[in-house]
């Protein structure tokens, strides 16, 4: 086995166990916004040791300009849609406030409810 070959396993299996640790943070965790948070982190880190592993197994100008824009609508479009799940979340009251350690938003839902926007 070359060098290669054991860099592009490594990288298989580094994302194999973030995957498994999202899977397992998303059955574990109690609340809405931790899952969220053990969903998102994980499984880009996995997303980015794929895309190494292809770009090492196979290195291509396609290859990369490919694996840089999957990274790219990634790494926009992930904590955007985590952060608007959240914000649902929480005005849906589906969000343990107990666990919440500094609450900034009901400040802000509640002068936005105020001034009846």
């Amino acid at each position: 086995m070359s060098a290669g070959e054991i860099v592009i396993a490594l990288l298989v299996l580094l994302s194999a166990f973030l995957s498994m640790a999202a899977g397992i943070g998303i059955l574990r965790f109690p609340d809405v916004l931790t899952r969220l948070h053990a969903g998102t982190k994980p499984q880009v880190l996995g997303l980015a040791s794929v895309l190494v592993a292809v770009l090492v197994a196979s290195p291509s100008w396609a290859n990369l300009t490919t694996a840089v824009i999957v990274m790219t609508f990634q790494l926009l479009t992930q904590p955007v849609t985590a952060h608007m799940l959240g914000r649902a979340a929480y005005r849906s009251d589906h969000v343990r406030r107990d666990l919440l350690i500094r609450d900034d938003l009901a400040a802000d839902i509640d002068e936005f409810d105020v001034r009846g926007r």
